[in-house]
Parts: C-alpha cells; structure tokens; sequence
C-alpha cells in the first residue's frame, strides 16, 4: 500500500507564496507519476499540476501556468508544488495524489492513492 500525505497549507495574503509537499511512502513502483489537485467549496475537484517521477516532467492547468511549480526530490521520496501570486480564486483544499505509471493525467479518477488534503486560504 502507498501513502501519501500532504502538508504546507495555511492563509496567505493575495500576492503571497506557499510551498505545498507531499511525502510518499509504502510500496514502491518501477515507474509512478504524481499530481496535485483541489477542489474549492462547492466545486467539482480539479487537476492543478502533476509530475512524471522517473522524467520529471510537468504538466499544468492553464489556471496556474508561470505561477505554480511543481517539483520532486527522489531521495526524500517528496513532491512539492511552489505558489506564487496566489489570489483568492486559489483558494481550496489541495489534495496530493499518486498513480501507478509513468504518464501524467489531468483526470482524477486515473489516480489511485491520495491524502487527506491540506487547506490552503487566501485572503483578498
């Protein structure tokens, strides 16, 4: 079994940076991708970034390219998402998500394990 578990929420000015990360553990794959989602009151969750682990690469939703980043430290097993210029429309709970396979998705249901979510404000 895989567990992951985010932490780095709080409340922030718009304007501000957090720094979200995600640590796994548990059974390993030969090959896994990991992503971030959020999902804000009364809205459906939606896909924020995700990471291919063995390439590194990225992919964003429009709604956060040039302000989001979203990086990996194999040794420490963690993801992190870097944000910049938040603004109150990022406001959500932010969930961290892993999938078995090296291929990036945008749709939540191609994820298998996921954590608790971390709760990110951000006050006008």
């Amino acid at each position: 079994q895989v567990q992951v578990v985010e932490s780095g929420g709080g409340l922030v000015q718009a304007g501000g940076s957090l720094r979200l990360s995600c640590a796994a553990s548990g059974r390993t794959f030969s090959s896994y991708a990991m992503g971030w989602f959020r999902q804000a009151p009364g809205k459906e969750r939606e896909f924020v970034a995700a990471i291919s682990w063995s390439t590194g690469n990225t992919y964003y939703a429009d709604s956060v390219k040039g302000r989001f980043t979203i990086s990996r430290d194999n040794a420490k097993n963690t993801m992190y998402l870097q944000m910049n210029s938040l603004n109150p429309e990022d406001t959500a709970v932010y969930y961290c998500a892993q999938r078995r396979g090296a291929t990036t998705y945008t749709d939540s249901c191609k994820y298998d394990y996921w954590g608790q979510g971390t709760q990110v404000t951000v006050s006008s």
